[in-house]
């Protein structure tokens, strides 16, 4: 019988919309849109577009812990974000920040609104653990 590797960061909208954070499929992992939400599962820095984006990124590096992954095994990254075109600049330089030199495939959606009042950013990623880490 096949173990399904899941991880969740243990919030209760995990189990009120019904989805994980991650998912390892062979050597991939598939990680759902990650936000800036806090230990507890509450939504912090409602209408902060660049501390939400830290906080995001902080949630990522705890998905790819827990995977012994890091961040230059991610291959795929797919950004949300209201207000793409005045906060452009701010997520250029937080994923330079993030990624350094690696280079991942990168896709940024300029959306109206996202799950929570004041929600600015979500990102989701693929992460290849065939990859040098």
């Amino acid at each position: 019988m096949t173990t399904i590797d899941v991880f969740d960061h243990g919030i209760p909208a995990e189990g009120h919309f019904g989805y994980s954070q991650a998912i390892r499929s062979g050597d991939l992992i598939h990680v759902s849109g990650q936000l800036s939400f806090d230990e507890t599962g509450e939504f912090v820095h409602a209408g902060d577009f660049a501390a939400q984006l830290g906080r995001t990124h902080a949630n990522i590096d705890k998905v790819l812990a827990h995977y012994g992954a890091t961040r230059e095994q991610v291959v795929s990254q797919t950004l949300y974000a209201v207000g793409l075109q005045r906060n452009a600049d701010t997520v250029v330089e937080a994923n330079r920040a993030y990624f350094g030199d690696h280079r991942p495939v990168a896709t940024a959606l300029g959306v109206t609104e996202l799950t929570f009042p004041g929600q600015l950013v979500e990102i989701s990623l693929v992460v290849d653990t065939r990859l040098p880490a």
